[in-house]
């Protein structure tokens, strides 16, 4: 494996060692699940009175662990913590935060097939999403750090006052802001705890991690990470427990000075204005829904486009923000391509994700289990006709899991609301049109911007680069239509209601998010005018010296001025004056009397 990088593109075709690692860990895993875990608070474990049961999607009667059912005592403590560990923690150099952060991300590394193994059980990806997930975390964090070191920790000089006789000097210094909220989603519970704590921390915040509570147990994996690389008490501390309670009190707690969510855009935009209900303004960083287009032009490589639109579509059974869930094609290749989709699609295993042969996991929960049945309800209702899927599995293992179909819709006219709506669920729309133009006016026509795909030729492609509403865009990928972003890679996140920060994750400006700007002007006498000063000092100091007789003799004193004499000189002086000063009022008066003559009111 030392020649292998794993990431979302590369995962297809992984070496053997991948798969051994994660078969071993996951025997191990089964025979040790069900163990109760605490929130950890102030470097501590912190255990509730109630509790939840975490089970898998894959399995319902496998309960893979005890979790705290936090509230908002918990939540307060939490934010105390964090509040009496900053100042600290945002003195300690940033190089030593670096080191640290570095430190767990190398921890993260080493545990790959643990983690990979619980990711599957509990989130239900398969395998090789899995290791992706825990893989893109160590990179997130590692990128948060070289950007820092980078950068030198963000201390730059700017230019200096031209001021004469001193030196003054400008340093713009980036700082963080204190104690920053992260709550996480179900589907990256990883990578999208991991990227933003990283960033806090090397930035020198504290954090509060808050994840679903359907993924609880695996971000607890991930906060035993923080810990066991040294992270000192209070900088990070995580808490678990409902949205509506636990998770509403750390929204409202004005001692929160930033958060980071991940989730939809109806939670997202509620967040948004509670946080507007302050006392000052907080920075908040919103990473929301997708509504992600494929656009295949006639002059497409159909094979790379079917490839690239299943893998989007499907990977982890749609529950991603950044799925492939329409698929816009010019009428000349449509029936071609419609042809392939369905022909693959019906290849795909759907089973337990720690099968080496399973591509489709089951879905995360109930709930959206009863959303695929009542979505493909809806489909049928209005005439959409399922090329693929469109049921629930029944029969076997499936009767214990959330298991559904990959599901891909054609005949749902443009105008129906599920082109629009983010249904997070195998079930994605394929549409016809005449030309590119109506493609491109389709796929801009949503209230999302996050990602997007194009198959064509190069001078199309180039075209749909300058057209396309999205913070990721792809073109001819077979790896993936509208997926599979990598720090370093391709930095991710959202234009309008997929994101609100402008700035994209695993990139050049993600770090920066988590800090404001302080400028620090320093004037001094300059260094010359001192010496000057100093100078004239010494010399009014040192007595004169004595001249040889005959020699640079002084000039002879002129006797006094008179004082009458005097008087006579300076009336005469302000004399002149005087009628001088008449003479120039005079000159004024008489242009300012021609200048308003030719005003225009």
């Amino acid at each position: 494996m030392a020649d292998f990088k794993l990431t979302y593109g590369t995962m297809f075709n992984p070496p053997e060692d991948l798969h051994t690692g994660f078969d071993k860990a996951v025997t191990q895993l089964k025979g040790n699940l069900g163990k109760e875990y605490g929130m950890i608070i102030d470097g501590k474990d912190m255990f509730a009175d109630e509790k939840f049961e975490d089970y898998s999607p894959v399995n319902t009667e496998w309960m893979l662990a005890r979790m705290q059912k936090g509230n908002a005592t918990h939540a307060n403590m939490a934010i105390a913590a964090a509040r009496k560990a900053f100042p600290a923690w945002s003195h300690t150099p940033w190089k030593e935060r670096v080191r640290l952060v570095r430190k767990a991300s190398a921890l993260i590394e080493q545990r790959i097939f643990a983690l990979g193994a619980a990711m599957a059980l509990e989130v239900g990806k398969n395998r090789m999403e899995s290791l992706g997930d825990v893989q893109e975390t160590a990179d997130l964090m590692y990128y948060s750090a070289q950007m820092m070191e980078e950068n030198d920790g963000f201390i730059k000089a700017m230019g200096k006052d031209p001021l004469t006789g001193y030196d003054s000097t400008n340093t713009s210094v980036l700082r963080p802001y204190g104690v920053w909220l992260i709550v996480s989603p179900f589907n990256f519970p990883f990578a999208l705890t991991g990227g933003p704590t990283g960033a806090a921390l090397v930035a020198g915040n504290t954090v509060v991690i808050k994840p679903a509570s359907d993924t609880a147990w695996i971000v607890r994996l991930y906060a035993e990470c923080l810990r066991d690389a040294g992270i000192p008490e209070g900088v990070f501390n995580f808490v678990t427990g409902p949205g509506s309670t636990l998770g509403q009190a750390l929204v409202d707690n004005r001692d929160v000075d930033g958060a980071t969510f991940t989730g939809s855009f109806d939670v997202g935009m509620k967040l948004y204005r509670d946080f507007a209900q302050r006392n000052y303004i907080r920075p908040i960083i919103l990473e929301l829904g997708g509504k992600n287009p494929a656009i295949v032009s006639r002059n497409a490589n159909l094979e790379d486009a079917a490839t690239g639109i299943y893998r989007s579509a499907f990977g982890l059974q749609g529950q991603k923000c950044s799925a492939a869930s329409r698929v816009i094609v010019e009428e000349p290749v449509y029936d071609e391509l419609v042809s392939r989709l369905k022909e693959i699609t019906n290849k795909l295993v759907i089973g337990d994700p720690t099968e080496r042969s399973t591509y489709l996991g089951p879905v995360i929960n109930q709930g959206s289990y009863n959303d695929f049945k009542n979505y493909t309800e809806e489909i049928n209702q209005a005439g959409g006709k399922f090329l693929t899927g469109g049921h629930v599995k029944t029969g076997g293992i499936y009767d214990k899991g959330y298991f559904v179909e990959p599901t891909f819709v054609t005949d749902l006219p443009f105008e129906h609301r599920l082109w629009q709506h983010e249904m997070f669920l195998p079930i994605s729309t394929i549409g016809k049109v005449q030309n590119l133009d109506e493609a491109i006016q389709i796929a801009n026509n949503v209230n999302y911007g996050l990602t997007a795909g194009f198959y064509g030729s190069p001078s199309e492609t180039e075209w749909f680069f300058d057209n396309i509403e999205a913070g990721v865009t792809y073109a001819n990928r077979p790896q993936g239509a509208t997926t599979g972003a990598w720090p370093g890679f391709q930095p991710f996140g959202g234009w309008k209601g997929s994101g609100a920060s402008g700035k994209n994750g695993g990139g050049y400006y993600y770090v920066q998010l988590y800090m404001h700007e302080q400028i620090r002007t320093l004037v001094k006498p300059a260094a010359a005018s001192a010496a000057k000063s100093n100078g004239k000092a010494a010399a009014m100091r040192t007595p004169p010296k004595k001249l040889p007789k005959g020699k640079g003799k002084p000039p002879k004193k002129k006797p006094p001025v008179k004082k009458k004499a005097v008087k006579k000189a300076v009336k005469k002086i302000a004399k002149k004056a005087t009628t001088k000063a008449a003479k120039n009022r005079r000159a004024v008066n008489s242009h300012l009397r021609v200048t308003s003559s030719n005003q225009i009111d």
